[in-house]
């Protein structure tokens, strides 16, 4: 009987974690941008293009 109310608690404490996880991803705004990944993958012109001085850089670092 003891070990049923170990495993019950052991799974309250996860649930609980997994609750307190999800509703912080909820109020520091992880959900906000619903559609953002939709029209960034349909048009081409969202897609962010890698700016020319982090290419110079990363091949003077190379060599």
């Amino acid at each position: 009987m003891s070990v049923i109310v170990l495993l019950l608690f052991a799974s309250i404490s996860v649930a609980s974690l997994f609750l307190l996880a999800f509703l912080w991803s909820v109020k520091s705004g992880q959900f906000k941008d619903e559609e953002g990944a939709s029209i960034r993958m349909l048009f081409e012109e969202y897609t962010a293009k890698p700016s020319v001085k982090k290419l110079t850089t990363n091949r003077q670092n190379k060599n």
